[in-house]
């Protein structure tokens, strides 16, 4: 049973950052945001955090289970996300599920319902999603970790109908079986 695991490098196990001399390019940033939008509103979302770097850090995902479903093994790092999702559904009063700690990112399910946050302001996503990188990046700087857990900003998907939350579901879900196809999977 092989292991899919890189502490400090990429997730081929190449050491991160550029090389001397080199000058990088970033693209210009987009909003991905909808402008009028409210998203303190009642609802689903579909988010994505990445790692700096797309650094594996996070958890390893081994091979060989006999049904092709290859379990997820959080690093400490990991284990110390998982706890930061559970304290910020109860900060904010919303439900994080389902989850999965990939190797290089995460993707969760965020539920925002008014009627359990009516005694004060509902939270913004933008706001739970800060407050989880925040947290998150301060317990595991208390684990040891160097440098920046996670990339600037978030991707995020307003989940509009049953269709789309079963969707949205299913590719959490499977998203371990696809990591060597995935998109975050650092080549």
């Amino acid at each position: 049973m092989g292991c899919i695991e890189t502490i400090t490098g990429d997730c081929k196990g190449r050491p991160i950052g550029k090389q001397m001399g080199q000058r990088m390019e970033y693209p210009q940033r987009k909003n991905l945001r909808l402008t009028a939008y409210d998203y303190s509103s009642q609802g689903a979302y579909f988010v994505t955090i990445c790692t700096q770097n797309r650094r594996c850090i996070l958890s390893a995902i081994c091979r060989g289970d006999p049904c092709g479903r290859p379990p997820v093994t959080p690093s400490p790092y990991g284990e110390a996300i998982i706890q930061v999702l559970h304290e910020v559904e109860n900060r904010y009063d919303v439900s994080i599920d389902p989850y999965v700690i990939m190797p290089n990112h995460i993707h969760f399910i965020c539920l925002i319902d008014q009627a359990q946050t009516s005694a004060r302001v509902a939270p913004t996503l933008g706001r739970i999603v800060g407050a989880l990188k925040s947290l998150s990046a301060n317990r595991c700087r208390e684990l040891g970790l160097e440098g920046k857990l996670w990339q600037r900003g978030y991707y995020e998907h307003i989940i509009r109908n049953d269709f789309d939350f079963r969707e949205s579901w299913n590719y959490i879900d499977t998203n371990p079986v696809r990591w060597l196809e995935d998109r975050f999977y650092a080549e």
